[in-house]
């Protein structure tokens, strides 16, 4: 099971996990004009000139196969250190604003991961399921981060290898057990190394913030307008702390805190996926037919503890190659816990898997890896790693400090912590050294930045949401009072209010607004 600051919405991680930008075919339009581009190209850089012929490009629109959007290839620097060397080519998709009303320029989404893809996000759902007045006023863009999906992927390991690597113990029990998982993240990283050297070192948070500002001005927007969702909230912010002059309106829903180490990260988020479960029990003792029994939410805590420990020791078969062992349950369940949606489905998948038959959780695992049919994977795994260990120091120097760790994991939760504190090894032996720091962003000048936390969010906790929106200068908080990962389009009109008149009208809520 490999979680570890897995953050995405839960519409990407379940319902539009296997959307993929369409190859582009025909038609073309000048979205900017190269004198808007030109002029918003940074011009105190030593490197000004190197980077102008970048923000001064023009994208060529394509039908992408997909109804009602089009596609496009952006240029920007493989290593914005070295402009004049080479490039990476980066996948964008749109879809045109559809009126009445004025528009209000380009509207760039992004769902999270690291590792999601934007295009499929914004092909599957964001691009016909925003709200009907953002979706009027907005073209609604998207472009892949460099390293994913479309966007030059990272790419770690085959299929077969993931399938072993998935089902690796991640609770070890003894010195055997835990070489085998430190290897396993050792294979992993020079998976990742041998097939994706190259762009490896060149997949920061920092160098895609600064692809999106390349976009900004290539649409002919002299703002960015945004919405980030779970890790988009740290792409966002990271943008808001380069370009303070050039947010627009910038919404981060499901927010990260950036001011945190790795290991405080991974912990935090495990006792969000605790709050979330013991949600999910509250929910589930309640019904008689709850898999975890009805007596109360820790008796449940207990049996699904008892469950875990079981397929440890036993794994059970699921009708396909692959049994269901400890690390596919888990992953199962914290699949589940992004969406109380998906509640129905584990109650079920685990009534099945405790009886012997583990199909439903292995479903529900798949779906958080993004692993097709066929038995190949997306790359989502791959570039949320490379991403993740190039933001921030590693987590561990090695098992020792884990061993060190898991009690204050398993406090935060009883339930996953033993495995997500081992989870949190895997940057450990990455082979790029990380440029990233925990820092405060405040993006002095910035204007009025919207951040959304949800109370009971699994992945990204609300006490982030309140620290980010604390550091921004511009920062307003809006909360939503409920379950699941994210808030905005999940059903709370009052949410949905807030946020669909500061993309609007420019306004935001009273900071500390609060929505049930």
């Amino acid at each position: 099971m490999d979680s570890r600051r897995l953050l995405r919405t839960s519409a990407t991680a379940l319902a539009a996990a296997g959307l993929i930008l369409s190859g582009c075919t025909s038609g073309s339009d000048a979205a900017a004009s190269r004198t808007t581009a030109a002029r918003s190209a940074p011009s105190s850089s030593p490197d000004a000139e190197a980077l102008r012929k970048y923000y001064a490009q023009k994208l060529t629109w394509r039908d992408c196969g997909v109804t009602g959007f089009q596609c496009a290839t952006l240029r920007a620097p493989l290593d914005y250190a070295k402009p004049d060397g080479g490039e990476i080519a980066l996948a964008v998709s749109r879809v045109r604003a559809t009126g009445p009303g004025k528009r209000l320029g380009s509207l760039l989404v992004n769902p999270g991961g690291p590792g999601g893809s934007a295009v499929g996000y914004l092909q599957g759902y964001a691009g016909i399921g925003y709200p009907a007045p953002v979706r009027a006023r907005y073209d609604m863009v998207a472009v892949d981060p460099r390293g994913v999906a479309r966007s030059e992927p990272v790419e770690c390991l085959t299929g077969p290898q993931m399938d072993t690597y998935t089902q690796v113990d991640q609770t070890p029990d003894d010195a055997v057990e835990t070489a085998a998982l430190s290897a396993a993240f050792k294979e992993f990283a020079a998976g990742c190394e041998k097939r994706s050297g190259k762009i490896l070192p060149h997949v920061s948070t920092v160098e895609t913030a600064r692809d999106m500002d390349i976009l900004r001005a290539v649409l002919g927007d002299e703002k960015l307008s945004y919405v980030g969702a779970s890790y988009g909230t740290f792409l966002g912010a990271t943008y808001a702390e380069l370009f303070p002059g050039r947010v627009g309106r910038l919404v981060l829903d499901g927010a990260m805190d950036p001011s945190l180490p790795a290991v405080e990260l991974n912990r935090d988020q495990t006792g969000g996926f605790e709050t979330a479960f013991r949600a999910f029990a509250a929910d589930c003792v309640r019904k008689p037919d709850c898999p975890l029994g009805t007596e109360s939410v820790a008796a449940a805590g207990e049996a699904m503890k008892k469950f875990f420990r079981d397929v440890d020791a036993e794994p059970v078969p699921t009708g396909e190659s692959r049994p269901l062992g400890e690390s596919l349950a888990t992953t199962g369940v914290i699949a589940a816990m992004y969406d109380e949606g998906a509640w129905p489905q584990l109650r079920e998948a685990l009534t099945r898997a405790i009886g012997g038959e583990g199909s439903g959780l292995l479903a529900l695992a798949d779906s958080y890896y993004e692993r097709e049919a066929d038995g190949t994977y997306a790359n989502l795994m791959f570039a949320n790693a490379a991403v993740n260990c190039l933001d921030l120091p590693p987590a561990y120097t090695g098992p020792a400090d884990v061993e060190k760790a898991v009690p204050s994991f398993e406090k935060a939760s009883p339930v996953f912590g033993e495995g997500l504190a081992w989870a949190a090894l895997n940057c450990t032996s990455w082979p790029t050294p990380a440029t990233g720091r925990p820092h405060r962003i405040t993006a002095e000048g910035a204007a009025p930045i919207l951040v959304v936390g949800t109370t009971r969010d699994p992945a990204t906790p609300y006490k982030w949401a309140q620290s980010l929106a604390g550091q921004l200068s511009s920062g307003t908080l809006l909360t939503y009072e409920g379950d699941g990962h994210t808030a905005y389009g999940r059903g709370s009109d009052c949410v949905d209010t807030a946020v669909n008149t500061y993309l609007l009208e420019g306004t935001p809520p009273q900071d500390g607004k609060r929505c049930s």
